[in-house]
């Protein structure tokens, strides 16, 4: 995997006994980025050099499970572990704080890892994805937002591995499914399919899915906790118009004051889907970093 954000230095992030590769460029305040599924830290190929540019210390990392070193051998993927990772991971950065950018999954993690460990949060931006619990309680009376979370019951259920791993296409289907009408990127998408060619990769992003919020999980409550918690911490929130994974209404009010209580923002960029980052690099680029800017 190296070379997977040209420019980057590559370097490894430890916590506990597992590794996390990660991409670094640029110096001054920490940006850490956190990826979503199905996809790898190539997603930020066309953010990270701009946001390091604008005198940031960028740095994008590989998601527990995404690569041999990272696979816990308790193949434990609930979702404290994976909130501490995040935190585990500015603890290997040697920072006390950090601004947060996270997509899809990632953009989960840095939200709560920001209710969990607010002093070391200085911003954070989330990418088409919007709070958990907010976005969770929505859904029964949003059928056209239900509709979409189908692949959730999906890849959730038995045989669903076996069925992705069986046709290798369905991955990045998803991608074109959820960005109509875009074709995706070929060096992040190349990336991805690398990624999951990996053994056991595709067992551990379905794990996410299966075992981040198992109420059987020993940590269970704690994340329950979490997931009632306030957030005092300013955030962005940058959704594609044209998202067919979750879709703009439905992530604006997912993103609901009364949890993001230091105050939040809320963009739609045209023209854009789920990848809106890879979609739309340089508006989304110039709202991360004058975002960025206004929060140093």
């Amino acid at each position: 995997m190296d070379g997977l954000i040209p420019g980057a230095a590559r370097r490894i992030l430890r916590r506990g006994d597992l590794a996390f590769t990660a991409w670094e460029m640029g110096q001054g305040p920490l940006v850490l980025f956190v990826h979503g599924f199905p996809d790898t830290p190539a997603t930020w190929r066309p953010l990270l050099p701009r946001v390091a540019a604008r005198g940031f210390r960028a740095v994008a990392v590989t998601c527990r499970g995404y690569e041999p070193s990272s696979r816990p051998a308790d193949a434990d993927f609930g979702l404290m572990e994976l909130v501490d990772d995040v935190l585990g991971w500015l603890d290997a950065l040697d920072a006390p704080s950090a601004h947060l950018i996270g997509h899809d999954w990632g953009s989960s993690l840095v939200q709560l890892a920001a209710a969990k460990a607010p002093q070391r949060v200085v911003s954070l931006t989330l990418l088409a994805v919007a709070h958990p619990a907010a976005f969770a309680a929505l859904l029964p009376a949003d059928f056209a937002q239900l509709e979409r979370t189908w692949y959730i019951q999906f890849l959730q259920a038995p045989g669903a591995a076996e069925a992705v791993a069986a046709d290798g296409r369905f991955l990045e289907w998803l991608w074109r499914r959820w960005s109509p009408g875009w074709e995706p990127d070929p060096g992040p998408l190349a990336a991805m399919r690398a990624a999951f060619a990996e053994p056991g990769v595709l067992d551990s992003a379905l794990a996410y899915y299966r075992r981040a919020f198992a109420d059987d999980h020993p940590r269970f409550a704690e994340a329950l906790a979490l997931l009632g918690r306030a957030i005092p911490c300013p955030a962005l929130g940058l959704a594609g118009a044209l998202d067919t994974c979750v879709l703009p209404t439905a992530f604006e009010r997912a993103l609901p004051p009364e949890i993001f209580t230091a105050g939040r923002t809320v963009q739609v960029v045209p023209d854009a889907g789920h990848f809106l980052h890879l979609e739309q690099p340089t508006r989304v680029a110039d709202a991360v970093t004058a975002w960025l800017a206004g929060r140093r």
